[in-house]
């Protein structure tokens, strides 16, 4: 018995990976793909670069959902493989705006470069739409290294990625799980986290005030279950209170004016859905950033409400290799495409000097 039993087993190995011992199937094999409708005009909300080619690809992550991305090229690149860096954000955005601009930007100084919509955003895949997982959205950081260390172009040893805003302490995330990544640059960050379980400035950070909101947020999971489908939580409003903070009026002017208007965008238009906070609240994602061993730069903004996120990641890494950047009377959306304050040559310098 015992023999049939290994003999059973032996055909049934032999048929799922094929006679060579190989997996018949691939995460990136078109087949496995989801099929993504992409748009092929220039619809960004920066000017195309004559400097360097574009291009439309996908990949895909580790659960299966595949990722549209926006990939840059320099023009005048040599001969031999390029360092890469992969850029996401900020929250709420797409790849058409602050990321697309960054990698644009960097393609420009001679990095081959990849912005991408995470998962259940923008072009990208998964379902339902709109929806957040510091798990999946981190792997999708992971996914994009995936994507530019198999690539023909790419030094595998020198790849880097970009994190804005929400996705800057993702990106923080994803350099402490997936030492692949050399280099990280975290700006004008959140940590997603610690805004969703401690609100702003920390001010609800009491398990009285959690539990409140865990009861609000169980409440409209029963209602969008009730319905068949999740509220949207909201981007940013059309018309601003009278008392909205200089933030607020800082999100307005970026997403709701022809600056930063994507029609993609959700913080341009309806938002996330209203459950959004419940995965954050029970996952810190600056956990494991002291454990980080490859080089880590975070700008922040002077003037930037959040820039308390990111002295305080700052203070958690370990290492010579770390740096914090604070830029003069900027304000958190001013790195998200003022060219006067956003530090391009010091970006350029961190990734050449740590990947090599």
């Amino acid at each position: 018995m015992n023999r049939r039993l290994i003999a059973l087993f032996v055909i049934c190995t032999i048929i799922i990976t094929g006679a060579t011992g190989k997996r018949t199937s691939n995460l990136n094999n078109e087949k496995n793909m989801e099929y993504l409708n992409l748009t092929t005009v220039w619809n960004k909300t920066f000017p195309k670069s004559d400097k360097v080619n574009h291009s439309k690809v996908t990949f895909t992550n580790r659960y299966g959902i595949t990722l549209a991305a926006d990939m840059y090229v320099p023009k005048n690149a040599t001969s031999g493989k390029l360092p890469a860096i992969a850029v996401c954000g900020p929250f709420g955005a797409v790849k058409e705006q602050a990321s697309g601009l960054y990698a644009q930007t960097m393609a420009e100084r001679g990095f081959l470069t990849i912005a991408f919509d995470p998962s259940y955003t923008g072009e990208s895949g998964g379902e339902p739409r709109y929806v957040v997982s510091p798990d999946i959205n981190t792997e999708d950081f992971s996914a994009a290294v995936d994507f530019l260390i198999t690539n023909d172009k790419v030094d595998p040893g020198r790849i880097g990625i970009i994190g804005i805003c929400g996705w800057g302490g993702l990106a923080i995330n994803a350099a402490a799980a997936d030492p692949r990544i050399k280099a990280t640059v975290a700006s004008t960050m959140y940590d997603m986290s610690r805004v969703n379980a401690n609100g702003y400035f920390d001010a609800d950070d009491s398990a009285e005030a959690r539990n409140a909101l865990r009861k609000k947020l169980a409440a409209q999971r029963t209602e969008d279950f009730r319905n068949g489908f999740p509220k949207p939580g909201g981007g940013v409003p059309d018309i601003l209170p009278a008392d909205a903070p200089q933030f607020f009026k800082d999100y307005h002017a970026y997403y709701k004016t022809p600056r930063g208007y994507h029609e993609r965008s959700l913080n341009s238009n309806q938002g996330r859905n209203a459950t959004e906070a419940i995965p954050f609240i029970n996952f810190p994602l600056m956990s494991r950033a002291g454990e980080i061993e490859n080089a880590v730069l975070i700008i922040h903004g002077e003037k930037a409400h959040s820039r308390y996120f990111g002295e305080d990641a700052f203070k958690k890494l370990t290492g010579d290799n770390k740096e914090l950047m604070i830029i003069t009377g900027a304000s958190h959306t001013d790195l998200y495409d003022n060219f006067t304050v956003i530090p391009f040559d010091k970006m350029e310098a961190f990734f050449h000097k740590h990947l090599k």
